[in-house]
């Protein structure tokens, strides 16, 4: 029964309820999930082990007591317990349910301000304030009803729609069985008989679009290498609604669509400079987390080596550009509902992990978002970083059907990076767990796709030398893959050559290495005897023994 913490999940011990100090605790953890989305408290789960202590105990009587105090220790929280509750093995815990404080601030019974970020609850700043209000309002923006009738909407508009929702995969029998209205109803459309705002965005005319704040409006913009504007397209007259406005988009952005050849085997095969998929999501991800209460247009920037794409709108909080493989915060959720079933996007919460997916089975780098204030504004590359790999990477996706989309991830990087230690591997897929990179990597080494060497921190991942044989692949050889024992016996000769030398002065002597890689082993030959050492810190030399 482990679980994880994350942005609206936390793990707290039992013995966070016996004391006071233990009770403020969970209270800034209650003020912090009101303050964000709302979130869980798991209460009887220890950090290290991620479950209940065996034989955990729990009375009526301090359980009751338990939540009045943390009740009394904050203030503008809604919060409700599961009761005492028992796991299989027969410990006892209880979960705190903290609901999303919409219309005011939460705070603690001293008068602190915090808010939830990935797995920490963090104070507020005095510029956090109005980013919260704004993230409040946003929240409830797709819900506001506006003064226009459902019967203001043409019929046929309504039943294509429907029939959309009908017709999809994704969406489940109970919703396709039912009427025009109850849909509507259902996604969030229509408040009684009138619109709401997500219902006039999706199917309202221009008129009623102008009345919104704001609506979606867009620019395409081109700049040749010099920077200097060449083309400029907009949207700005409303009359297209989000999905209609998306496929505009893409039908216009004909430099999107430039591709090259890359000889793979006895072919040549065609590599778009952007794969059409990546630019589905990010247009997708500019849609559904644009801030509707922010002015501001969403820009596509084209430039001869990359692609940016900004909306207005900060990261939604909990979300950064460190943890947003894997945050699930919508901004919109209900827009981000309706465009998931009518299979516009990837899925919830899965845009990402496509475009790494993508990007790395196409040698390219990782989309790069940053946020500020005002907009969040993502940056994709063009180059691909090694097109030798391409082989590889078509050998692969033909013979290994089973892999996952978290394989595919991992085993592009590797590729890319021709060696990458775990940890550094797990900074780049953004894991703060160390056992969580085994869902990437697992596989790999069991299918002999990668060869795994070391133990623990000290872990790196290559490609499988045999993987390479058995494609047939011209992949140039390079010495950064080297295994250790040969790197012993390099630097080995390199010290009977040039005694009595400095860690920097061997590793300018092996450019094609990497100078942490020859540090580490020189480290442990040092340790072994096998060297001996004279001078100390940053003049340390080193002999063969």
């Amino acid at each position: 029964m482990e679980r994880y913490e994350n942005q609206t999940l936390d793990l707290k011990s039992i013995r966070k309820i016996e004391t006071d100090k233990g009770i403020k605790d969970l209270a800034v953890c209650c003020v912090s999930f009101a303050n964000s989305k709302g979130g869980r408290l798991y209460i009887g789960f220890e950090d290290k082990t991620h479950q209940p202590l065996p034989n955990q105990t729990i009375s009526e009587e301090v359980h009751n007591d338990a939540i009045k105090r943390i009740r009394g220790n904050c203030y503008n929280v809604a919060l409700e317990s599961s009761g005492i509750l028992k796991t299989e093995d027969g410990a006892y815990y209880f979960i705190i349910t903290v609901y999303p404080s919409v219309k005011s601030f939460a705070s603690t019974a001293d008068g602190r301000y915090y808010i939830r970020v990935g797995d920490q609850n963090v104070p507020m700043r005095s510029e956090d304030f109005q980013r919260v209000a704004y993230e409040k309002e946003a929240y409830l923006w797709e819900t506001v009803k506006t003064r226009y009738s459902i019967t203001d909407i043409p019929e046929d508009r309504i039943h294509n729609l429907c029939e959309s929702i009908r017709n999809s995969e994704r969406v489940r029998t109970h919703i396709k069985q039912m009427s025009d209205n109850e849909i509507l109803e259902n996604y969030m459309l229509v408040d009684e008989n009138n619109l709401t705002n997500l219902g006039v965005l999706w199917l309202g005319d221009y008129r009623q679009r102008n009345k919104l704040t704001y609506p979606i409006t867009v620019q395409y913009i081109v700049y040749d290498s010099q920077e200097q504007k060449i083309r400029k397209v907009d949207w700005h007259d409303n009359t297209l609604n989000p999905e209609q406005l998306l496929i505009a988009i893409e039908e216009e952005a004909t430099e999107l669509k430039y591709s090259f050849e890359v000889q793979i085997g006895l072919f040549r095969k065609p590599i778009r400079q952007y794969n059409q998929k990546v630019i589905r999501e990010l247009l997708i991800n500019a849609f559904a987390h644009k801030s509707f209460t922010i002015s501001g247009d969403i820009i596509i920037s084209v430039f001869p080596d990359r692609l940016e794409i900004s909306n207005p709108g900060s990261f939604p909080l909990g979300v950064t550009k460190d943890n947003i493989l894997h945050q699930r915060i919508r901004r919109n959720p209900h827009l981000i509902r309706l465009m998931s079933d009518l299979s516009l996007m990837e899925g919830e919460g899965s845009g990402y992990d496509l475009m790494y997916e993508l990007n790395a089975m196409d040698a390219k780098r990782m989309p790069i978002p940053e946020s500020d204030f005002n907009n969040v504004t993502v940056t994709q590359y063009s180059a691909i970083q090694n097109q030798s790999l391409l082989p590889l990477f078509d050998f692969v996706n033909r013979n290994y059907p089973i892999l996952s989309q978290k394989n595919l991830i991992a085993f592009g990087l590797i590729a890319i990076n021709e060696k990458i230690a775990s940890t550094d591997l797990s900074k780049i897929l953004q894991l703060s767990e160390t056992n969580r990179l085994r869902s990437y990597t697992d596989n790999l080494v069991n299918l002999g796709l990668i060869v795994q060497r070391g133990v623990k921190k000290g872990t790196q991942y290559v490609i499988n030398p045999r993987l390479m044989s058995n494609a047939r692949l011209n992949i140039p050889t390079t010495l950064k893959t080297i295994e250790p024992h040969r790197l012993n016996a390099l630097i080995e000769e390199d010290l009977r050559l040039h005694p009595n030398s400095k860690i920097s002065e061997i590793a300018g002597r092996l450019p094609y290495i990497e100078r942490k890689d020859i540090q580490r082993q020189i480290y442990n030959m040092a340790s072994k005897n096998i060297l001996t050492t004279t001078g100390s810190k940053s003049e340390r030399r080193y002999s063969l023994a």
